[in-house]
Order: C-alpha cells, then structure tokens, then sequence
C-alpha cells in the first residue's frame, strides 16, 4: 500500500469517527476509554435478562495492619529489557494503601514506580533500603529470590 493510500485511508477513519460521534451528540474527549476494574462490571456488557442487576464487586479489602503483613522484595529483570526493578509483593489491603506506601518507597529510594494487583514495583536495585524501611517501620519483610 502506498504511503498516500495509508493517508487517504486514515483520513476517511478520522472523518467516520468524527461523523459518528456528531450523530449521537458525544464529545469525543469525553469518551471513557479506561478498562480499569473499578468500570468493569465482570465482564458483562448487555442483559437481555429484566431482572438482572449488577453485582458490585468491593475491591477494597481490609488492610491489614503492618505487623501482620508478610512481604517479600524481589529483585527482578524479566521483560524489562535488562532494566533491573525491585518488586514488593504480598501486600494485602485497599489499593489506597498500597498507593501511600508506594509513595513512600520511590520517595525514600528518589526513584519512580508503579503498583497494582498487590505488587510495588521501584526502578531500580533498592532491596536493602526497602528491607531496612520495611523493618523499621513494623513489617514483616524479607528478601526473596535471587
């Protein structure tokens, strides 16, 4: 296909989507496209079922305090290209609480992260420091693989 082709194929995309959207009155910058858990309502999109009611899922369990919780840091480099991440798993609580203590773990190793599903993940090797805060601050955490 020529790069002109591609263009003209693109465009008409464009005009179609944007034909769509004026035909049911919808701002396409308003247009929710984030799959998270939280707007997923298990999978089901439709019911033909009158009766049928959604069944809210509470994500946000209990949290348990800090001395009960059981974590273990990882050293890992799987499809990461190379790059080398410490991972925290086995928290169990709300994804609030995780959120605060991953703040905390890229705030005192000065380096970016992410968390999600139970899992902080901190760029870099930090496993002594976390370790050490860990401990320091009543968790249960040990070092884990290799």
């Amino acid at each position: 296909m020529s790069i002109q082709l591609q263009n003209i194929v693109v465009a008409i995309n464009t005009v179609l989507v944007f034909l769509s959207h004026q035909e049911l009155n919808i701002n396409p910058k308003s247009c929710n496209t984030d799959m998270s858990k939280k707007n997923n309502k298990g999978g089901i999109i439709f019911s033909t079922n009158p009766d049928f009611s959604y069944e809210e899922v509470q994500d946000d369990a209990a949290t348990l305090p800090p001395s009960q919780q059981n974590l273990k840091v990882w050293l890992d480099k799987k499809n990461r290209n190379g790059k080398v991440v410490t991972l925290v798993t086995d928290f169990i609580g709300s994804g609030s609480d995780l959120k605060d203590l991953e703040k905390k773990l890229k705030n005192l190793c000065g380096t970016g992260g992410s968390s999600k599903d139970g899992e902080i993940l901190i760029q870099g090797d930090h496993r002594d420091k976390i370790v050490n805060w860990l401990t320091a601050n009543g968790y249960k955490a040990k070092k884990a693989g290799g």
